[in-house]
């Protein structure tokens, strides 16, 4: 027969959701700052192929 689950407690439910949204928040702030660099052209760890753009009108 199915038994169910004990019930977790509020304290732990806001630290593990607290946990979850610092990892989330680390994953984009890291993600923006490599943008920003490959966008700017400074990154040296991030390898990319640069397309020149032709003139001809």
């Amino acid at each position: 027969m199915a038994v169910p689950k004990k019930r977790i407690s509020g304290s732990k439910k806001r630290i593990r959701r607290f946990v979850w949204k610092l990892k989330s928040l680390d994953k984009s702030l890291r993600s923006f700052s490599l943008a920003k660099s490959v966008l700017s052209g400074r990154s040296k760890s991030f390898y990319y192929i640069m397309e020149e753009k032709s003139s001809q009108t």
